[in-house]
């Protein structure tokens, strides 16, 4: 993977029979990282509507989570506890969370995330006082409620679809497919699976299977818990409907779109839209080889529908302002 760091999962022949499909999304992962495209901005055309409608509607008390979850770096773990039910038994759990995986937890966020340091109110929390982790919860509640909530339905459905189409990979071609196709980083070479990561981990199964859980507001790599320790859980990005949080705008005709520019260009373009991505990456969502989709990709970036620019080993492209007019079907924008 051109020597960037990586997340190794080992696997045993238990753990293949044991890796599971979440059903739902997961409110505390939507949570935490709908609030890292809050906080960098960088939500394009994909996330845009619900982030200029949002805002507005942030709860004051946002910081006590902020503090525990920068944009970049590690978020503490115990702030996603993998439970079974939906957000009133993740809140609970976050409130009865042990105090040694806090103290553990909080040292940690000091180690990865120097020179960050924590708030003084955590000491309550370092000193096991209910009351630090009964504000959390009542944080958590309020952002959920106010900045997700009035989105949920639509975000249920996209993960639905994302575990729909993974069940069908499932029955087709079992686990060894659907971890093969888990992520365009993602290499499946039995008893390990490998993909791009901010930071080099290793998870050890060691019998207890693998959550697999799609996740809306995950843009870019899949993550995981720091504590190896803890269930193990993937989080991964999901392939979105561009047009999600505004179905009842005017949308550029699919068909009429591929006319207009053609259908391996229009399937780039529109899969711009779900963020930066490789050469190599489009080509696979293309289905088409990256000398192929490099061509392709140079004819959106002359018409100025794209921007590309070198990082690391590869070229990362991204959708310009017209591009994201285009896929809009905004034609008065665009002058046409």
């Amino acid at each position: 993977m051109g020597g960037a760091d990586v997340l190794r999962i080992h696997f045993t022949g238990e753990d293949l029979g044991r890796v599971r499909l979440a059903p739902e999304p997961d409110p505390m992962w939507e949570m935490l990282l709908s609030l890292h495209r809050l906080r960098r901005r960088d939500a394009g055309v994909l996330f845009g509507p619900w982030l200029r409608e949002s805002l507005p509607r942030v709860p004051p008390d946002i910081r006590l989570l902020t503090a525990l979850a920068p944009p970049v770096g590690y978020a503490a773990d115990f702030l996603t506890p993998t439970v079974d039910g939906g957000l009133d038994e993740q809140l609970e759990a976050l409130r009865a969370t042990p105090l040694r995986q806090v103290q553990r937890d909080l040292r940690e966020f000091v180690i990865q995330n120097a020179p960050r340091r924590l708030p003084s109110w955590s000491r309550e929390l370092m000193a096991g006082e209910a009351a630090g982790l009964e504000r959390l919860a009542g944080a958590a509640r309020g952002y959920v409620d106010a900045v997700l909530g009035p989105y949920w339905d639509r975000i249920r459905v996209q993960i639905c679809r994302d575990r729909n189409r993974r069940s069908r990979t499932l029955a087709e071609g079992g686990w060894d497919a659907v971890l093969s196709t888990l992520h365009p980083s993602a290499t499946w070479d039995f008893p390990v699976l490998r993909l791009d990561f901010p930071v080099d981990q290793d998870l050890h199964l060691r019998g207890r299977g693998l959550l697999l859980q799609p996740s809306f507001f995950s843009r870019y790599n899949p993550t995981t818990l720091a504590d190896p320790a803890l269930p193990p859980v993937l989080v991964h990005p999901i392939e979105h409907d561009v047009y999600w949080a505004t179905p009842d705008v005017p949308q550029a005709d699919g068909k009429a779109l591929a006319a207009l520019i053609g259908p391996t260009r229009a399937v780039l373009l529109t899969a711009l839209a779900d963020g930066a991505a490789t050469t190599g990456q489009l080509a696979r969502r293309a289905g088409t080889t990256p000398p192929n989709a490099s061509r392709h990709l140079t004819a959106l970036r002359q018409a100025s529908l794209i921007a590309s620019q070198r990082h690391r080993n590869a070229t990362l492209h991204r959708v310009t302002d017209l591009g994201k007019a285009l896929l809009e079907g905004g034609s008065s924008q665009i002058g046409m």
